[in-house]
């Protein structure tokens, strides 16, 4: 009998995680679906996944998990997909110490120290796949979104860095970027706002407005696609025989990669800016 190749998967407690774990569980992989929440984790089991509880924010959590898994594998593990996150909205100026901590937290801290939790194992063993769930914030910028942009090129360069450190360890590090994606990241991202951005006392108040709206109404999302356009990614990712370093999702994704490379930086700021100008007050749309 075959073994199963096993997964870990950071974030599964819905959205581009929870289609992940149920797309690789189908097609063969022995999945271990991953939630900061107890009932979460529940809400998996009952689904038929394999799951136990990580907080990417709590070293204890991280070692509990992978000594679990690791437990139930034999000390074997195929792949890891870093997909936990959140995006901490509002102004650069309006962020706190507090607010930037906790964003780096969960995106970048929490997920490099499960990644380097998992290294030993893949070194051992002799093989590997790392698979990182970056944005297209990872290379481009918009405005509000200034905590998230810098968590994900914080991703990126840790990747990026990772990737030349593990070459001829049969070690493979993607990174999945993508632009709009159906799930509920619009709704963890408004309650971040509602934590740590006191909108009535900014000098961004009007744009917030904007922002707040945005983040209630997914129906005004352009070019958004299902989860699903990561699931086939993340799929290729682990099952190629030489994976892509980078995987881009979402015509915005592909787009901005390109412009980035051919245009000015001052040209480059007037695109962001129009593309997202709908979200914006009139004023700040110039």
């Amino acid at each position: 009998m075959t073994e199963l190749k096993s997964v870990l998967i950071s974030g599964c407690s819905s959205g581009i995680g929870r289609r992940v774990a149920t797309g690789l569980s189908a097609q063969g992989y022995r999945v271990f679906a991953t939630a900061r929440g107890s009932s979460d984790v529940d809400m998996l089991r009952a689904s038929g996944l394999e799951s136990v509880r990580l907080d990417l924010d709590d070293s204890d959590s991280i070692d509990g998990a992978v000594a679990e898994i690791l437990s139930r594998t034999g000390d074997r593990l195929f792949g890891l997909v870093n997909n936990g996150a959140y995006g901490q909205p509002g102004a650069v100026e309006d962020l706190s110490r507090e607010a930037l901590r906790r964003q780096f937290e969960t995106n970048v801290l929490g997920t490099q120290e499960l990644t380097n939790r998992v290294i030993p194992v893949m070194r051992r063993q002799g093989y590997g796949r790392i698979v990182q769930i970056s944005s297209v914030l990872g290379f481009v910028c918009l405005p509000y979104r200034g905590a998230y942009n810098a968590s994900k090129f914080a991703l990126e360069a840790l990747s990026d860095t990772l990737r030349l450190e593990l070459r001829g360890t049969n070690i493979h590090v993607s990174l999945i970027e993508p632009g709009p994606i159906r799930s509920r990241f619009r709704a963890n991202a408004y309650r971040a706002f509602q934590a740590y951005i006191d909108a009535d006392a900014s000098a961004h108040g009007d744009a917030y407005r904007h922002v707040e709206k945005r983040l209630l109404d997914p129906s005004d999302a352009r070019f958004t696609l299902p989860e699903t356009a990561v699931l086939t990614r993340v799929q290729h990712a682990l099952a190629a025989t030489r994976p892509r370093i980078r995987y881009r999702v979402t015509l915005p994704t592909h787009m901005f990669a390109i412009l980035k490379r051919i245009l000015p930086d001052r040209w480059m700021d007037s695109i962001l800016g129009r593309s997202i100008a709908h979200e914006l007050p009139p004023k700040a749309r110039q």
